[in-house]
């Protein structure tokens, strides 16, 4: 191929890797901090960790990054990373609602419950890098969690970077992030004295 050829096949793919980017839904900024102020009262108020959060909106298309670990000092978010939601009654591990999920507190649902969470105790995982967390649900859309073993673990076909137009694979409800993603949260939940919250909304 001619170099100018050539030129012209990068600058077009440039620019369609950058429309399809400029397309892509992303975090809306002013709503987390939102969320992330409630979070802070309910924390405060109930007694859990005033540092950090985790917060997921599930509003987003799944394959962009919708899971946050907030820093509550610096009134931003310190991580971020992809994460999947519940199949309900489509297949497991495919991408069937990764623009519209379905949210359901039922057991046998397969569906990611919408809620404050509190996390619990780490313990291994057969998935993953062999860590999870028990999650217990705080509000009545989701206070069946621990009897629907819905646990935050990591698996191994959650990517590390955004797959959008694509989505992440959708498991029974757990919210699962990537391998990489839960080392570094491991290691910063295992340092704090107070529970943590994990709030999952739409």
């Amino acid at each position: 191929m001619k170099p100018y050829l050539k030129f012209l096949a990068l600058l077009q793919f440039l620019l369609l890797t950058a429309a399809a980017n400029a397309a892509a839904p992303h975090i809306d900024v002013n709503r987390t901090r939102q969320k992330a102020k409630q979070s802070l009262a309910f924390c405060k108020q109930k007694g859990y960790n005033t540092r950090y959060c985790i917060l997921i909106d599930m509003s987003l298309h799944s394959g962009v990054k919708r899971f946050m670990v907030w820093d509550f000092r610096k009134n931003d978010t310190m991580i971020t990373g992809l994460v999947s939601h519940g199949c309900a009654s489509a297949p497991w591990s495919g991408v069937w609602t990764k623009d519209k999920p379905v949210f359901s507190n039922s057991d046998g649902s397969h569906c990611t419950a919408l809620g404050k969470y509190q996390i619990n105790g780490r313990a291994y995982s057969a998935w993953g890098i062999h860590v999870k967390y028990f999650l217990a649900g705080l509000e009545s859309t989701n206070n069946n969690a621990y009897v629907r073993q819905i646990v935050f673990h990591s698996w191994e076909k959650v990517a590390e970077a955004d797959v959008y137009p694509n989505g992440t694979p959708e498991g029974w409800g757990c919210p699962a992030i990537s391998n990489n993603t839960l080392k570094i949260v491991d290691a910063l939940i295992r340092k704090q004295k107070k529970r943590m919250l994990m709030w999952i909304y739409s």
